[in-house]
């Protein structure tokens, strides 16, 4: 399922945008493993994505797992002091991987059962950001929500690599 990812239009522009910036992947970046945890993958600071194989079933679920991650790996890389021990630098980068990625897609929140007609996508981006800063051993709830609430607008409007949200 990771190979059928790779050929998908946005993970090639992705991994293109990735190059252009000095930080090819090598073949193993992106792995399979199984993962303790209601986690579906993640972004390993130097030593690259994983993809939490016991926890997929769809190829469209991976597809969104890698694409999400490489956006965490396009941050880091164009990023010379990214500190993922910072809460606002984790923030920024998952409220631009969940904005950019399309893990708030509405038919992917209606899937979740989260039904709202306006401001579903930001809504989205920010529940899944505190979920994930407060899985950061140096984040408490209220460091990662202060952090999300400072640095969202200049993140959520940061669309690099692409032109505009996709």
């Amino acid at each position: 399922m990771i190979q059928r990812s790779l050929r998908t239009p946005m993970v090639r522009f992705l991994k293109e945008q990735l190059e252009k910036a000095g930080c090819a992947l090598g073949d193993n970046f992106i792995k399979a493993v199984n993962c303790d945890g209601k986690v579906s993958g993640g972004y390993m600071p130097g030593l690259g994505i994983v993809v939490c194989s016991n926890h997929m079933e769809l190829q469209d679920d991976v597809n969104q797992v890698v694409i999400h991650e490489l956006i965490h790996a396009y941050d880091e890389c164009r990023a010379a002091n990214l500190e993922w021990s910072n809460c606002a630098h984790h923030a920024c980068s998952e409220i631009r991987a969940g904005h950019l990625s399309g893990d708030c897609h509405y038919k992917r929140e209606l899937l979740r059962g989260y039904m709202k007609i306006r401001g579903h996508e930001q809504e989205c981006v920010r529940r899944r950001v505190m979920k994930s800063v407060t899985a950061n051993p140096y984040c408490s709830e209220a460091a990662a929500k202060d952090a999300m609430e400072a640095v969202w607008d200049v993140c959520y409007n940061d669309t690099k690599p692409f032109d505009r949200a996709p």
